[in-house]
């Protein structure tokens, strides 16, 4: 009998909410992490939704909207198990942290109370050896002092990014060579210019704005328009 077309396979779930989420959420993590995250995942009442890839956040959280609701938190489908580990920890961190100050105001969503809850929820992970030495290291270095997001700690995302599958025609905008054509995620095509600081000036060819990139992003170099080629040329 032939094998079903992938065509008629039953889809992947991409929501769960209470016991289901174990289920959803273990085979993205690393083995020896499953069983405290399970531990950790029964303690709270959350709804989690895989999305598709955003390019500005891995992962949100909203907190309930009625007493009886419960947190909701979303993580892009494309991480690799440590950076899926490490940003349903950051997301499980905001619904400790409404929870244990429910009702407070002017609560900022990555104070003290959040950072204080986040290194708390990582702390075993890092402490028990559940991860690779770098990725520990890094995320060790990261508790110091966590950021809004753990996609800014220049460390942290290379230790997570060697576990990602190779980025085939693309590189990180720091690591262009200064005047470098490229195309960004949303098809716009830049000139690469000096770095500053985290970012990089880059100057888009149709209209000549100054754009600062984030040189952690991936971009795909490509060859100079010819037309933008020949404008160059003609400037004295």
């Amino acid at each position: 009998m032939a094998a079903p077309s992938a065509a008629h396979e039953p889809p992947q779930p991409r929501l769960a909410a209470g016991e289901g989420i174990a289920a959803l959420v273990l085979p993205r993590l690393p083995a020896p992490a499953r069983p405290y995250v399970c531990d950790l995942l029964a303690r709270h009442r959350l709804e989690l939704r895989l999305s598709r890839p955003r390019r500005t956040k891995l992962g949100d959280h909203r907190p309930p909207a009625r007493p009886a609701a419960l947190h909701r938190i979303t993580i892009n489908d494309d991480l690799n198990p440590y950076a899926f580990l490490t940003t349903l920890l950051h997301e499980i961190a905001h619904a400790a942290t409404w929870e244990r100050h429910r009702g407070r105001r002017r609560l900022r969503p990555h104070g003290r109370e959040w950072k204080d809850e986040f290194a708390g929820i990582l702390d075993p992970v890092v402490r028990d050896g559940m991860l690779p030495e770098g990725v520990t290291t890094a995320l060790a270095r990261y508790l110091e002092n966590p950021a809004a997001a753990s996609c800014s700690d220049r460390r942290l995302v290379l230790a997570l990014a060697e576990f990602d599958a190779p980025a085939t025609g693309r590189l990180r905008v720091e690591e262009l060579p200064e005047r470098t054509v490229f195309k960004a995620a949303n098809g716009a095509v830049f000139r690469a210019g000096r770095m500053i600081r985290s970012r990089r000036a880059c100057f888009e060819l149709r209209t000549g704005r100054e754009y600062r990139v984030h040189g952690l992003a991936f971009v795909e170099p490509v060859a100079e328009p010819a037309a933008a080629k020949a404008a160059r040329r003609r400037k004295p």
